[in-house]
């Protein structure tokens, strides 16, 4: 039987989604930021996945993106800026490690473009609409669906974020919190769909 998706006006009248704050947000930018942050990642058999991408107004403008990837656990989020070659260079290897499960929604995209600017291809990944799909559901989920559905509670993004200047050398607080949490909640979705090892739906 299919499923339908909850309406935006319906998710509107949800109580929201716990977010990360930025306490629990790590900005990566530097070698010695993105080896930090890889030894921790290292430890989880799952990490929520997502990139972020300058956004393209012409007709024949090529993205150069990603030019941010965001990566997950339970607890906390690392927003890895793609400029400097070395942090480039830890962010392909993490994306590229067998073994750990990389879960965010609509990724067919984000794997095109990772290998077309790391040179690698992400290995692992589970695009979370698959999944939605195979139980029934008549379109793509999303995050904002998903969340919906499984918590009964309203995502919160912000469109202003989401469209801004992810190749800036400088971030906002508002673009930290839109790419961390995008990242975060995939892996809270794929948690509450019994999809981890020893984790039930």
């Amino acid at each position: 039987m299919q499923r339908t998706v909850p309406s935006r006006e319906e998710i509107d009248l949800l109580p929201p989604f716990e977010r990360l704050g930025l306490s629990q947000i790590h900005l990566v930018s530097t070698a010695a930021q993105a080896e930090e942050a890889r030894k921790q990642l290292l430890q989880v058999s799952a990490w929520g996945f997502d990139t972020e991408s300058k956004p393209t107004f012409r007709k024949d403008e090529v993205s150069e993106g990603p030019h941010v990837v965001q990566l997950a656990t339970r607890e906390r989020a690392w927003v890895f800026q793609l400029h400097d070659l070395p942090c480039r260079q830890v962010v392909a290897g993490l994306l590229a490690t067998p073994g750990i499960v990389k879960a965010g929604f609509g990724l067919g995209d984000d794997n095109k473009r990772i290998l077309s600017k790391l040179g690698v291809p992400a290995t692992d990944v589970l695009d979370l609409n698959t999944v939605f799909r195979r139980d029934g559901w008549r379109k793509d989920m999303g995050v904002k669906g998903a969340v919906a559905v499984l918590f009964n509670q309203r995502f919160i993004k912000s469109k202003k974020a989401g469209t801004s200047n992810w190749a800036s050398l400088r971030l906002t607080e508002a673009q930290l919190v839109y790419a961390a949490n995008d990242a975060y909640a995939a892996l809270r979705v794929y948690d509450a769909l019994g999809l981890a090892p020893g984790r039930a739906p």
